[in-house]
């Protein structure tokens, strides 16, 4: 299990508000495998995303993002694309735990919308701080849960519990 978080760094990838989870997974698409339906990840807002983004690029929206039905392939189409870290102003709440269970880290940051298209990003899960390098500012996040954290670390819930689970076991008894 990682012990820090180092900073995310890439490209920002700017959207606006109500990016909803068919947007992110095309309902029509479900039924592929999730190699596929990342291909497909916001195809009618940005036709390039899927293609273009990187791994370590960072997601930043506005208000409301990952709001719809509770499909965690929404969640996880972002990690298949290699997205590093999701900034917005605010998440639907079925999106934002799914995310962290799936080791998708996610920041709420009520400046998300103020950095620029492409700019040079560091998203600092530890810090609760994006760093914006074009123009140098650093943008103050709201810090996720300490357990939310550690699942991150962990590479999700599922990894997570299975450590958990090995701690307990390897405890001694008294």
């Amino acid at each position: 299990m990682n012990t820090q978080l180092h900073p995310a760094t890439g490209q920002a990838w700017l959207f606006g508000d109500d990016l909803n989870t068919d947007l992110l997974a095309p309902g029509r698409y479900m039924k592929l495998p999730i190699a596929e339906i990342a291909q497909h990840c916001l195809e009618s807002v940005e036709p390039r995303f899927a293609a273009e983004a990187r791994p370590g690029d960072i997601l930043v929206a506005g208000r409301n993002f990952g709001a719809g039905s509770s499909r965690e392939q929404a969640a996880e189409v972002l990690r298949h694309l290699g997205i590093a870290c999701v900034v917005a102003q605010s998440f639907s709440g079925i999106f934002y735990r799914n995310a962290f269970n799936l080791g998708l880290p996610l920041l709420v940051c009520d400046q998300a919308p103020t950095v620029a298209p492409g700019a040079p990003v560091a998203c600092d899960l530890d810090s609760a701080t994006v760093h914006d390098h074009r123009s140098g500012r650093v943008l103050a996040c709201v810090a996720p849960p300490a357990h939310l954290i550690a699942m991150v670390r962990a590479g999700g819930l599922v990894p997570h519990l299975a450590h958990r689970l090995a701690a307990q076991r390897a405890a001694p008894t008294t």
